[in-house]
C-alpha cells in the first residue's frame, strides 16, 4: 500500500466518511463498513479529496483530455479533481457533468460545463450496480468523445450480484475495455486495519464479510485492460 492510500483511509475515517458497524446496502446485503463520500462536505475536506484522486490517477499513468462527473455525487468530485490539478500541477483541465433531467430552456441539453471532447476520465465515488457509469458511457459516446478510464474512491471487491463471479467494476472494465482505478481497495483497508489493534473488532467482521461476498481480484489497484 502506498503512502497516499494509507493517508486517504485515515482521512476518510477521521471525517466519518468510512464507518464501521452494521449497514444495509442497496443490494440488501448487511455490510460491516460503509463509505459515504457525501460527508466530504466542506472546502478543506473536498480540497484534500481532489488531491487523493489526482494521486491515484497519476500512479495509474492515465492519459486524458478532460474530466466528467456523473450526477449527483460525481459533480463535486470532478470539480475537486479539476481544482487539484490546477492548484498543484498548474494544469487547467476542462470538466463537465450530466443533468438527471434534460434542460428545455437556456442552453438546454443534458450536459453542463465544458463540451465533451477527446479522451474523457470519469470521476465517481463507489460503484455498486454501475448504473451511473453505463449512463455516462452512453452520453460520452453520443457526444463524439471516448472514455479513457473510470476513477473511484473505493473498490469494495465484492460480487456485483449474488449469482455473479465478478464485481460490477470488473463488468464495466470488461464491457467497455477501459481500466477502473480506485484510490483504495478493500484489500488496502484490511492491510491498514491490521496495523492498528484498535480496529481488531471491525477487521474481523470485514474479513468474515469478504469470505461471503468477496471476489478474487488483482492487487495492483487497477482492473481492466492492461496498459501497453
Amino acid at each position: 500500500m502506498r503512502d497516499y492510500q494509507a493517508e486517504f483511509i485515515d482521512f476518510a475515517i477521521r471525517n466519518e466518511v468510512l464507518q464501521f458497524g452494521r449497514f444495509t446496502l442497496k443490494s440488501g446485503r448487511i455490510s460491516p463498513y460503509f463509505f459515504n463520500s457525501g460527508l466530504f462536505n466542506d472546502g478543506s475536506s473536498l480540497r484534500q479529496l481532489g488531491t487523493f484522486y489526482m494521486q491515484a490517477i497519476e500512479h495509474a499513468g492515465l492519459q486524458f483530455d478532460m474530466l466528467f462527473g456523473p450526477a449527483y455525487k460525481g459533480i463535486p468530485l470532478v470539480a475537486a479533481v479539476a481544482i487539484a490539478y490546477s492548484g498543484e500541477r498548474g494544469r487547467s483541465l476542462p470538466y463537465c457533468f450530466n443533468r438527471k433531467e434534460e434542460k428545455d430552456h437556456g442552453e438546454g441539453g443534458t450536459v453542463a460545463g465544458a463540451p465533451l471532447h477527446g479522451s474523457v476520465l470519469i470521476i465517481d465515488d463507489v460503484i455498486t450496480a454501475g448504473t451511473s457509469v453505463h449512463l455516462s458511457m452512453d452520453l460520452i459516446r453520443r457526444n463524439g468523445a471516448r472514455a479513457a478510464a473510470v476513477v473511484i474512491a473505493l473498490d469494495r471487491q465484492e460480487r456485483g450480484r449474488d449469482d455473479a463471479e465478478i464485481s460490477a467494476i470488473d463488468e464495466i472494465a470488461q464491457r467497455y475495455g477501459i481500466p477502473v482505478v480506485p484510490i483504495i481497495t478493500l484489500d488496502d483497508l484490511v492491510e491498514f486495519l491490521r496495523d492498528d489493534p484498535a480496529y481488531s473488532a471491525p477487521l474481523e467482521d470485514i474479513l468474515n464479510y469478504r469470505k461471503e461476498q468477496g471476489i478474487r481480484r488483482r492487487r495492483n489497484n487497477q482492473t481492466g485492460v492492461p496498459r501497453s
